[in-house]
């Protein structure tokens, strides 16, 4: 918990607490964690759809650079 916390604990505060509330801040630390994991991984998966310049085996895919078009550059 003191880790976890995020700064939020020190050693001695977790020590002295009763254990009723240690089991609760835990549990509550716990389920915050895996609700983060979870919107991570829903995140991941909408952006897996999208092409990208590096593909998973880890090579350059030319399709998904744009052609550049006619500039007025003269």
């Amino acid at each position: 918990m003191v880790f976890h916390g995020k700064g939020g604990y020190d050693w001695h505060t977790v020590y002295n607490m009763p254990i009723w509330l240690r089991k609760y801040t835990f549990s509550q630390i716990q389920n915050f964690y895996k609700e983060e994991k979870e919107q991570i991984e829903n995140s991941q998966s909408k952006d897996s759809n999208k092409q990208t310049a590096i593909g998973p085996d880890g090579k350059i895919n030319p399709a998904a650079f744009k052609k550049p078009t006619s500039s007025s550059y003269k």
